[in-house]
């Protein structure tokens, strides 16, 4: 399943009130929320830095977050840096 601009939008919206502007800046710039798999969210971030650093700290707070908006049980997040992403919408 490809999640949406409006899904993959309303996820950073909600991390964005978990984590504050000035981390949602650092951390979540140039974020995409991009398919689900399974119960699998792959998530692509602007860098190593920023996936690794992402998945450790935040992977339960997008995890539950994905899955209410999503309307799908989501158990994995998986952040990988955006140089990996195959193709842009």
């Amino acid at each position: 399943m490809i999640v949406t601009e409006v899904q993959d939008q309303a996820i950073a919206a909600r991390m964005a009130l978990i984590v504050g502007a000035v981390r949602f800046d650092q951390l979540f710039r140039a974020v995409r929320f991009d398919e689900v798999d399974g119960d699998i969210l792959y998530v692509y971030a602007q860098d190593e830095d920023s996936a690794a650093e992402m998945e450790d700290a935040f992977a339960l707070h997008i995890s539950i977050i994905a899955s209410k908006i999503l309307n799908r049980e989501i158990n994995v997040v998986l952040v990988l840096p955006r140089k990996l992403l195959r193709s842009d919408r």
